[in-house]
């Protein structure tokens, strides 16, 4: 089905492995071409619930963008190339209504690092390595970088990364607020599928409400907190919020639909 991607989906969770290890798992117009169709699925999939994104093997989760197709372009080129990817792959992924975590095994450098903040949130394995070093090549992050690692990081960690272009291991990317866990490697996959499994168990349909709120916060919305409050008041229209409730009252374990 995919190139560049291998797809497995099991009870509800939808694993997107970046399948070209003998490029680092680098992202060229294939591997963009796939997640963005990756990405349609579990929008439109109903027996998808969540997804991981990780990379094949255990040097890289993404190493970056394949420097090779960025020779030659022009400035309207260069200006499309950022705006399709953020457009059908980054944003696509940040705005999913279902969670989608990165699994990070290995580098994430450039677009590889930009991929794994698009995420929802971050699992990384002990070896992994995140960087912006896009100042080595005369350029800056393309795919939401400035933004979302500033938005991570605070605003002085995210000016010294991308402009040294240093690297940063997990253990220091989950000080940073980068990474919220650190597993071994031999346990990141399945460490990831337990927190996923723990998400698909609350209210799928009050889920997509905390991502889009969250995603609010993270951007400054000024209609952030207006956008709160009406998503609130929409969950009383649902019957999961009315199985929550009264599974609380009635002390058992609530049984959500997604409806």
């Amino acid at each position: 089905m995919y190139q560049t991607l291998l797809t497995d989906l099991q009870n509800g969770i939808y694993t997107i492995t970046i399948n070209r290890p003998d490029k680092m798992n680098a992202l060229n117009k294939d591997v963009i071409e796939d997640l963005s169709n990756a990405i349609d699925e579990v929008y439109k999939n109903p027996e998808i619930k969540t997804a991981i994104i990780t990379g094949a093997g255990e040097k890289a989760f993404v190493a970056g963008a394949d420097i090779s197709e960025f020779t030659g372009l022009s400035k309207d080129a260069g200006t499309e190339l950022a705006y399709m990817g953020q457009k059908n792959v980054f944003d696509k992924i940040q705005n999913a209504p279902k969670p989608i975590i990165a699994a990070v095994n290995g580098f994430a450098l450039g677009g590889g690092c930009e991929l794994a903040m698009s995420c929802h949130f971050r699992v990384a394995s002990e070896n992994a390595k995140f960087g912006q070093p896009e100042v080595n090549l005369g350029l800056i992050p393309g795919y939401g970088g400035t933004q979302r690692l500033t938005q991570l990081v605070g605003k002085g960690k995210g000016m010294e990364l991308m402009m040294t272009a240093d690297m940063v291991g997990a253990d220091e990317a989950k000080a940073l607020g980068l990474v919220n866990h650190v597993f071994v490697q031999a346990e990141l996959l399945q460490k990831a599928k337990e927190i996923l499994q723990k998400i698909q168990n609350k209210a799928p349909l009050a889920i997509a409400k905390i991502i889009s709120c969250v995603n609010d916060a993270a951007i400054s919305d000024k209609d952030g907190f207006a956008n709160e409050i009406k998503r609130f008041g929409d969950c009383f229209a649902t019957e999961d919020m009315s199985e929550g409730t009264n599974a609380f009252l009635e002390k058992r374990k609530a049984i959500f639909k997604g409806k």
